[in-house]
């Protein structure tokens, strides 16, 4: 690894821009080539950076294109980059969208500053760090499908009629229930399962 590293920053909300700016394009790990409010802005740039950044730091919720959907993109112009995702949001379905679209970690923005350049440098050093929140997402994806309490028949069915990809009111309908009691079903379809969203259910279900 050598330094300083080229490192471009993509966040939209000024303030938390100011303040990675101002930390980590101070330290004598990273060189600051490029930061963008978006996606766009970072293409558009791109060409006159004095380097090709090997890092990036990207928020997901950006105006324009997310920076998920921006990533095949970053990384059809820069295939050797290394991006390391930014967010409030931990829900699994975007920390799985995030990789799956090539992002090497997955950090929330809660994550102090001295924290975010240890992150980027375990990033250049071959690792993929992630939040703890992000990191039990991926621990429950890929840990065996056991199931900590047998689910009733009824909720094996609202289960079955989710997989299908009815909505609530549907799975309601087709079992002649109420949609509340429906919702109490998934309610304790989560509890069981240990998840917490419709995205980490039917990962579960399909693993199965």
């Amino acid at each position: 690894m050598t330094f300083p590293l080229a490192l471009a920053i993509i966040e939209d909300q000024a303030a938390i821009r100011e303040t990675l700016h101002e930390y980590l394009c101070a330290q004598p790990e990273f060189r600051c080539v490029l930061i963008a409010e978006s996606v766009e802005e970072f293409m558009r740039r791109l060409p006159a950076a004095v380097l090709p950044p090997q890092l990036i730091l990207s928020d997901i919720g950006l105006p324009g294109l997310t920076g998920i959907e921006g990533l095949p993109l970053i990384l059809q112009r820069l295939p050797e980059a290394q991006v390391l995702m930014l967010s409030v949001y931990a829900d699994a379905e975007r920390v799985f969208e995030a990789l799956r679209a090539g992002a090497v970690g997955y950090l929330e923005k809660s994550t102090r500053p001295t924290q975010l350049k240890e992150a980027l440098l375990q990033v250049m050093a071959g690792g993929s760090p992630m939040s703890p929140a992000i990191a039990r997402h991926v621990v429950r994806y890929f840990r065996p499908a056991v199931l900590p309490s047998p689910l009733t028949p009824r909720e094996q069915q609202v289960v079955e009629a989710i997989e299908q990809g009815l909505s609530y009111k549907l799975v309601a309908a087709r079992l002649g229930i109420q949609l509340g009691t429906v919702q109490n079903h998934i309610r304790n379809v989560y509890r069981k399962l240990e998840i917490n969203s419709k995205g980490e259910l039917l990962a579960l279900t399909r693993r199965r």
